[in-house]
């Protein structure tokens, strides 16, 4: 039977929607904190903060909501619209700090993006995620929240780490 996971320090979390200076290392060191994500993947999430600040959100394409606890940064996500897309909308990032995993910020935080998404008139929210066995959670995580899975590219990120699509059809606002 596997050990308990410990109560959450927060049950409540702050949200803020616009990135500042600080989370540009905030965000850098909670994904490689998560251990699932290679060096430059986290290169790749800090990039999107920087973006988002040097150019604005609609500049950039990265919207983002953050969830704060006393201890700082607890998760975020990041999300945008699909370039040449009516109503698509791609989730890129949803992280949330070891500690407090598997007691419902991940589903809150998506949540509250796929709200947003909608109120922005996205009618369809795309995933991309790893096929690999370790990533089994993360895909099951996207299935309870109402993803379907549309498709698989076999050795996409690496070989024999292929690439899952997953899809959610939103109610109109």
């Amino acid at each position: 039977m596997p050990a308990a996971r410990p109560a959450p320090r927060s049950a409540s979390w702050g949200w803020r929607e616009a990135p500042i200076a600080l989370d540009v290392a905030a965000v850098e060191r909670l994904v490689a904190a998560t251990g699932f994500f290679r060096p430059s993947e986290v290169a790749i999430a800090r990039e999107l903060v920087e973006d988002h600040l040097a150019r604005g959100r609609e500049a950039s394409g990265y919207w983002f909501l953050f969830a704060e606890d006393r201890d700082g940064l607890a998760g975020y996500v990041c999300w945008g619209p699909v370039a040449g897309t009516e109503a698509s909308f791609d989730l890129y990032w949803i992280v949330v700090r070891p500690d407090l995993q598997r007691h419902g910020l991940g589903r809150a935080l998506l949540l509250a993006a796929e709200e947003r998404i909608a109120k922005a008139g996205g009618r369809r929210v795309y995933v991309e995620t790893s096929t690999t066995e370790r990533y089994a959670p993360t895909r099951a995580f996207y299935a309870a929240c109402g993803y379907r899975l549309e498709a698989t590219l076999a050795d996409f990120y690496a070989p024999g780490d292929g690439k899952a699509f997953f899809v959610k059809v939103l109610e109109p606002r």
